[in-house]
Order: structure tokens, then sequence, then C-alpha cells
């Protein structure tokens, strides 16, 4: 496996935006695993296990790697959901925060889903339960896209 270094530059006021990786990971009953964030820019709502791309790695590998750092479980990934691209301003309307985030959906295989790294809370959530959690709209969306999408692989 080659070699990659995680990025070095300043997630706040950064000076470029951020490739990030996530997963909607399902398991058998077609629950998603969500994590709660534990630091700024996303504290205390809840969204979907992932973070920054190391140089060198490709989005599957880090995909892959974050999943397990994150949550302690290993997955398959079926496939790409959406780009999400997240830009929060300060008071003075300079970027903050600037993150390009590509979406996967993936399948469960393994391990005992546990909050890692900086997840301050990590379940099992049906999508029917996804209203009544503080999180972005379009963290919402893009679950039930992806839940779509791995519906029509279990048919």
């Amino acid at each position: 496996m080659p070699s990659t270094m995680p990025i070095s530059i300043p997630r706040r006021y950064p000076p470029a935006p951020l490739v990030g990786v996530a997963a909607i990971v399902f398991n058998e009953q077609g629950e998603a695993l969500l994590v709660e964030r534990g630091r700024p820019p996303s504290q205390g709502q809840w969204s979907l296990p992932g973070g920054l791309l190391d140089l060198g790695e490709d989005l599957r590998s880090g995909v892959h790697r974050e999943v397990l750092e994150e949550c302690g479980v290993t997955i398959e990934i079926g496939g790409l959901v959406d780009v999400f691209e997240p830009i929060l301003r300060d008071g003075e309307d300079r970027v903050e925060y600037h993150y390009v985030v590509i979406d996967f959906w993936a399948c469960y295989v393994a391990g005992v889903p546990r909050a890692e790294d900086d997840a301050a809370d990590i379940g099992w959530i049906t999508l029917d339960h996804l209203s009544t959690l503080p999180m972005r709209e379009e963290t919402r969306a893009v679950i039930h896209k992806a839940h779509g999408l791995w519906l029509a692989e279990q048919q």
C-alpha cells in the first residue's frame, strides 16, 4: 500500500478548500451508522463518519480509513452518492471553513461500532428517526438518497 501523509494545513481559515470523504453505512436492517461530532465546526450535530483525505490517498482508501478510525468498523463501499460543499463564513464574511466532501454509500461488514477520533457518540439510526436529530438538512437529504441506492442493490 502506498504511503500517505495527513494534511497539515489549518482547518479553520484554510488557504484552500479541504477535500474530505464520508460514508453512509447501512446495516442489514437499513439503518444508517451516524456519529455525533465532538469538535467544531459541527460539534453536537449528527453526521456521516468521514474526514479529510490524506495526501497520496485515493478516495475509497480514505473512506475505509476514516470509517475505521471514527467508528471501529469495516465496510464494503457501494458507490458514489453526492458531493457536499460546506462553506462557513465568520461575522466578517471571511471563509472560516471550506470543505469539499465526497459521499459514498457502504454496507457494514464487521466490528463493534464505537465513537472514536472526533466522534462524541455513535449509533445505528432508522430513517424515521433522522428528523429528531440535530443535523444539516443536506446531510438528511444525502442519507435518503444513499438509502435509495442501497435499496436498489438489495433487490
